[in-house]
């Protein structure tokens, strides 16, 4: 609808020739024709110049003053100001500036996001994966025990100096590489098919086993004649159980862990000071520097059970250890996560088997496990070449084993669980 009144044209028209209704047959040679829903060229919108009327004896007649529209249409623009020439331009310019705010801008930024994120994970997984150093630990043989229910794994610790320098040898107070190698920890967790909870054992390093190719002896004596290799064999042959995976890691690689994680929270009930393993924690919850940590799981001259206690000590460590890496405040965290895990991995031995997904999937599982020290039936026993060993409880460790194997229901007072010296 026009701005002008009704029947405008037509007094005008009346101006011209008779009988015409052209209403620009008054205007001068090369005025232009008026365009309908504003004034003609040269004429001035109301309000400015003349403020109502138009010029005297002008044949347009008296217009209404234009206002701004109501809703921000022309905000800013002088009164009576077209809207054309204020109102649509502000805001179509509004409108441009919050498109990065429309959805389907903002989609397809996470779009983008998730992508470059996906990549890089993939990214970093296929780094990890290929800095594990994989072994062919786990072999065939004559005899070698079948497949059971649920999955077994090996975990060693060795004494292993690779990556330490001479001043942090003397800094963890490891002392300097020594001949051959040794694994005072030796651990076996199974992590049951059905879904139930996972059980840690500890067998403890004096263990008195026969060994393949050499008799009778400690058990880790097998991995110093024979590596990670004989070691496999020799706890496949006393507990029955099928080892599917191996994990080994060093004194290095622990302490590297433990300190990219930020250190683990352990709560402490007696002082501990031991010269031989550099350790100086007094009581009380406190969170473990990596060199700590080391002192701690090495750590038996304070316990009259010796061994017995360090091995419990040791399952509460990698418990809290393992609780912290698995956390949010790690997995979400890039900063923590990928020390940690480049870490983890370029210090660990595996077999060849067993890839980073795997090693995720025992990580999780050693969160919350059960946890027991394999029966034990003398832990001084002498040997009959007038050594100190530990015998185990024959009937009560096969009992435990054939129930793993078996996927059934462990007999009662086989799992005793783990706690700190008093």
């Amino acid at each position: 609808m026009s701005e002008w009144p009704e029947g405008w044209f037509r007094d005008a028209g009346n101006r011209g020739a008779p009988g015409s209704n052209d209403p620009t047959v008054d205007l001068p040679a090369g005025a232009r024709r008026p365009q309908p829903g504003r004034p003609p060229s040269g004429r001035p919108p109301a309000g400015r110049g003349a403020a109502a009327g138009g010029r005297v004896g002008s044949a347009w007649p008296d217009q209404p003053a234009s206002s701004a529209r109501q809703g921000g249409g022309y905000r800013g623009a002088a009164a009576g100001a077209p809207p054309s020439i204020y109102g649509g331009g502000r805001n179509r310019g509004g409108r441009g500036g919050r498109r990065w705010l429309r959805p389907r801008r903002i989609f397809g930024i996470l779009a983008v996001l998730i992508a470059l994120v996906l990549v890089a994970a993939v990214g970093e997984y296929i780094n990890l994966n290929g800095r594990l150093h994989h072994s062919p630990v786990l072999v065939d043989y004559s005899g070698r025990p079948a497949a059971g229910s649920g999955t077994n794994w090996l975990i060693a610790g060795s004494d292993s100096r690779v990556g330490l320098t001479p001043a942090e040898e003397h800094a963890l107070s490891t002392g300097s590489d020594i001949g051959g190698s040794r694994s005072d920890t030796i651990l076996i967790l199974h992590v049951p098919s059905g879904g139930g909870k996972p059980l840690l054992i500890s067998l403890p390093r004096d263990s008195w086993v026969p060994i393949p190719g050499y008799g009778e002896n400690k058990i880790n004596a097998a991995y110093s004649l024979g590596g990670p290799k004989l070691l496999a064999e020799t706890v496949q042959n006393v507990t029955g159980l099928r080892i599917e995976h191996y994990m080994e890691v060093g004194f290095g690689g622990f302490v590297g862990v433990v300190d990219a994680v930020g250190g683990v929270r352990m709560c402490i009930t007696v002082p501990l000071h031991d010269p031989a393993s550099g350790l100086n924690i007094n009581p009380g919850c406190q969170v473990l520097t990596g060199a700590q940590a080391l002192g701690y799981v090495r750590d038996r001259h304070n316990f009259a059970q010796q061994d017995l206690q360090r091995e419990q000590d040791q399952r509460l460590f990698m418990k809290a250890l393992l609780s912290k890496m698995t956390s949010p405040g790690v997995l979400l965290n890039p900063f923590s996560l990928i020390p940690a895990a480049d870490g983890a991995a370029a210090t660990l031995t595996v077999d060849s088997g067993t890839s980073l997904r795997n090693l995720a999937s025992a990580a999780f599982a050693l969160r919350n496990p059960l946890t027991t020290t394999v029966p034990i039936a003398n832990p001084n026993y002498f040997t009959p070449t007038g050594e100190s060993a530990v015998k185990w409880d024959s009937t009560k460790a096969l009992a435990l084993f054939h129930a793993l194997n078996d996927g059934t229901p462990i007999p009662a007072g086989l799992v005793t669980g783990s706690s700190q010296a008093p």
